[in-house]
Protein backbone atom coordinates (compact mmCIF):
# COMPACT_ATOMS: atom_id res chain seq x y z
CA UNK A 1 0.00 0.00 0.00
CA UNK A 2 2.47 2.59 0.24
CA UNK A 3 4.29 2.68 -3.11
CA UNK A 4 0.65 3.79 -4.33
CA UNK A 5 0.68 6.22 -1.94
CA UNK A 6 4.37 7.28 -2.29
CA UNK A 7 3.67 7.64 -6.66
CA UNK A 8 0.26 9.32 -5.15
CA UNK A 9 1.80 12.02 -3.49
CA UNK A 10 4.85 12.64 -6.12
CA UNK A 11 2.02 12.47 -8.73
CA UNK A 12 0.02 15.26 -6.63
CA UNK A 13 3.08 17.48 -6.36
CA UNK A 14 4.67 16.63 -10.53
CA UNK A 15 0.86 17.86 -11.37
CA UNK A 16 0.34 21.03 -9.18
CA UNK A 17 3.72 22.87 -10.60
CA UNK A 18 1.77 26.29 -12.81
CA UNK A 19 3.67 25.82 -16.00
CA UNK A 20 1.54 28.31 -17.53
CA UNK A 21 1.96 30.85 -14.46
CA UNK A 22 5.09 30.51 -13.98
CA UNK A 23 6.03 30.91 -17.63
CA UNK A 24 3.94 33.79 -18.72
CA UNK A 25 5.76 35.85 -15.35
CA UNK A 26 9.23 35.19 -16.72
CA UNK A 27 7.87 36.03 -20.28
CA UNK A 28 6.47 39.23 -18.51
CA UNK A 29 3.02 39.18 -18.82
CA UNK A 30 2.73 38.70 -15.00
CA UNK A 31 0.04 36.97 -13.22
CA UNK A 32 -2.02 35.09 -16.13
CA UNK A 33 -4.90 34.93 -13.66
CA UNK A 34 -6.12 38.29 -14.10
CA UNK A 35 -6.76 37.97 -17.72
CA UNK A 36 -8.74 36.28 -20.17
CA UNK A 37 -10.82 33.13 -18.39
CA UNK A 38 -7.94 33.32 -15.12
CA UNK A 39 -7.17 29.63 -16.23
CA UNK A 40 -3.61 28.97 -15.70
CA UNK A 41 -3.52 26.46 -18.95
CA UNK A 42 -2.41 26.87 -22.54
CA UNK A 43 -5.39 28.37 -24.10
CA UNK A 44 -5.22 31.19 -21.55
CA UNK A 45 -1.47 31.84 -22.23
CA UNK A 46 -2.35 31.99 -25.79
CA UNK A 47 -4.42 35.10 -25.00
CA UNK A 48 -0.98 37.11 -24.21
CA UNK A 49 -0.66 36.79 -28.09
CA UNK A 50 2.64 34.47 -27.67
CA UNK A 51 2.05 31.09 -29.60
CA UNK A 52 5.05 29.83 -28.51
CA UNK A 53 4.61 30.42 -24.97
CA UNK A 54 1.38 28.68 -25.11
CA UNK A 55 2.35 25.77 -27.35
CA UNK A 56 5.09 25.63 -24.57
CA UNK A 57 3.06 25.46 -21.42
CA UNK A 58 0.94 22.79 -23.23
CA UNK A 59 4.43 20.74 -23.64
CA UNK A 60 4.93 21.14 -20.17
CA UNK A 61 1.57 20.21 -18.87
CA UNK A 62 1.19 17.26 -20.69
CA UNK A 63 4.67 16.68 -19.84
CA UNK A 64 3.70 16.61 -16.14
CA UNK A 65 1.11 13.99 -16.64
CA UNK A 66 3.20 11.57 -18.48
CA UNK A 67 6.01 12.08 -15.87
CA UNK A 68 3.65 10.81 -12.95
CA UNK A 69 2.74 8.02 -14.82
CA UNK A 70 6.54 7.19 -15.87
CA UNK A 71 7.66 7.29 -12.39
CA UNK A 72 4.72 5.58 -10.93
CA UNK A 73 4.95 2.57 -13.08
CA UNK A 74 8.64 1.61 -11.56
CA UNK A 75 6.41 0.45 -8.63
CA UNK A 76 3.66 -1.23 -10.38
CA UNK A 77 0.27 -0.34 -12.60
CA UNK A 78 -1.48 0.44 -9.51
CA UNK A 79 1.26 2.91 -8.27
CA UNK A 80 0.74 4.80 -12.05
CA UNK A 81 -3.14 4.98 -12.24
CA UNK A 82 -2.86 6.40 -8.73
CA UNK A 83 0.26 8.79 -9.94
CA UNK A 84 -2.04 9.74 -12.72
CA UNK A 85 -5.37 10.27 -10.97
CA UNK A 86 -2.85 12.57 -8.49
CA UNK A 87 -1.25 14.63 -11.28
CA UNK A 88 -4.70 15.49 -12.54
CA UNK A 89 -5.56 16.79 -9.60
CA UNK A 90 -2.78 18.70 -8.85
CA UNK A 91 -3.59 20.71 -11.51
CA UNK A 92 -7.19 21.30 -10.51
CA UNK A 93 -6.09 21.76 -7.43
CA UNK A 94 -2.65 23.02 -6.36
CA UNK A 95 -1.76 23.72 -2.74
CA UNK A 96 0.49 26.77 -4.04
CA UNK A 97 -2.34 28.61 -5.56
CA UNK A 98 -4.37 27.89 -2.72
CA UNK A 99 -6.16 24.68 -4.28
CA UNK A 100 -7.67 26.95 -7.69
CA UNK A 101 -6.02 25.68 -10.49
CA UNK A 102 -6.70 24.63 -14.37
CA UNK A 103 -9.12 22.51 -15.77
CA UNK A 104 -6.62 19.39 -16.24
CA UNK A 105 -6.91 19.02 -19.86
CA UNK A 106 -3.50 18.84 -20.69
CA UNK A 107 -1.75 16.75 -17.59
CA UNK A 108 -4.83 13.90 -18.53
CA UNK A 109 -3.80 14.11 -22.14
CA UNK A 110 0.10 13.14 -20.96
CA UNK A 111 -1.28 10.80 -18.38
CA UNK A 112 -3.18 9.13 -21.19
CA UNK A 113 -0.24 9.40 -23.27
CA UNK A 114 1.59 7.31 -20.60
CA UNK A 115 -1.30 4.91 -20.07
CA UNK A 116 -3.37 4.46 -23.11
CA UNK A 117 -1.85 6.11 -26.49
CA UNK A 118 -4.82 5.43 -28.97
CA UNK A 119 -7.37 7.14 -26.10
CA UNK A 120 -4.30 9.99 -25.67
CA UNK A 121 -4.46 10.28 -29.50
CA UNK A 122 -8.36 10.21 -30.08
CA UNK A 123 -8.65 13.05 -27.52
CA UNK A 124 -6.19 14.95 -28.92
CA UNK A 125 -8.10 14.77 -32.64
CA UNK A 126 -11.11 15.13 -31.43
CA UNK A 127 -10.45 18.53 -29.31
CA UNK A 128 -8.85 19.73 -32.22
CA UNK A 129 -11.43 19.48 -34.75
CA UNK A 130 -14.14 20.46 -31.91
CA UNK A 131 -11.64 23.66 -31.32
CA UNK A 132 -10.75 24.40 -34.89
CA UNK A 133 -14.87 24.42 -35.81
CA UNK A 134 -16.15 26.16 -32.66
CA UNK A 135 -13.02 27.73 -31.75
CA UNK A 136 -14.53 26.91 -27.73
CA UNK A 137 -11.57 25.12 -26.08
CA UNK A 138 -13.95 24.21 -23.10
CA UNK A 139 -16.68 22.68 -25.36
CA UNK A 140 -13.54 20.90 -27.28
CA UNK A 141 -12.38 19.57 -24.10
CA UNK A 142 -15.88 18.16 -22.86
CA UNK A 143 -16.37 16.74 -26.25
CA UNK A 144 -13.14 15.07 -26.23
CA UNK A 145 -13.50 14.05 -21.92
CA UNK A 146 -16.95 12.24 -22.79
CA UNK A 147 -15.75 10.41 -25.97
CA UNK A 148 -12.49 9.68 -24.89
CA UNK A 149 -14.47 7.73 -21.73
CA UNK A 150 -16.97 6.15 -23.85
CA UNK A 151 -14.02 4.19 -25.79
CA UNK A 152 -12.07 3.33 -23.39
CA UNK A 153 -13.58 -0.23 -22.37
CA UNK A 154 -12.60 -1.30 -26.13
CA UNK A 155 -9.25 0.45 -26.01
CA UNK A 156 -7.70 -0.33 -22.17
CA UNK A 157 -7.83 -2.63 -19.79
CA UNK A 158 -11.07 -1.97 -17.05
CA UNK A 159 -8.83 -0.26 -14.27
CA UNK A 160 -7.50 2.53 -16.86
CA UNK A 161 -10.52 2.37 -18.26
CA UNK A 162 -12.19 3.27 -14.65
CA UNK A 163 -9.23 5.77 -14.23
CA UNK A 164 -10.01 7.88 -17.79
CA UNK A 165 -13.98 7.52 -16.87
CA UNK A 166 -13.10 9.45 -13.55
CA UNK A 167 -11.09 11.53 -14.66
CA UNK A 168 -12.95 12.82 -17.81
CA UNK A 169 -15.84 13.66 -15.04
CA UNK A 170 -13.47 15.73 -13.36
CA UNK A 171 -12.84 17.65 -16.31
CA UNK A 172 -16.62 17.81 -16.98
CA UNK A 173 -17.13 18.61 -13.21
CA UNK A 174 -14.02 21.32 -13.66
CA UNK A 175 -15.79 22.91 -16.86
CA UNK A 176 -19.55 23.63 -14.91
CA UNK A 177 -18.48 27.65 -15.43
CA UNK A 178 -17.98 27.43 -19.28
CA UNK A 179 -20.79 25.04 -19.38
CA UNK A 180 -22.91 27.92 -18.00
CA UNK A 181 -21.28 30.49 -20.41
CA UNK A 182 -21.56 28.10 -23.66
CA UNK A 183 -25.78 28.15 -22.84
CA UNK A 184 -25.53 31.60 -22.56
CA UNK A 185 -23.49 32.86 -25.53
CA UNK A 186 -20.88 34.43 -23.54
CA UNK A 187 -18.25 31.64 -23.52
CA UNK A 188 -14.63 33.32 -24.57
CA UNK A 189 -13.28 31.92 -28.14
CA UNK A 190 -10.10 30.85 -28.40
CA UNK A 191 -7.96 32.51 -31.64
CA UNK A 192 -5.37 31.34 -33.58
CA UNK A 193 -3.90 33.80 -35.67
CA UNK A 194 -2.30 35.74 -32.90
CA UNK A 195 1.66 36.25 -32.30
Amino acid sequence: MTTPILAAIIGYLLGSIPFGLVASRFAGHGDIRRIGSGNIGATNVLRTGSKGLAAMTLLLDVGKGWAAVAIGRHWGEPAALAAGLCAVLGHMFPVWLGFRGGKGVATALGVLAALAWPIALSAALIWLVVALVSRYSSLAALVAAAISAAIAPFLADSATAILVAVIALLIILRHHANVRRLIAGREHRISFRKG
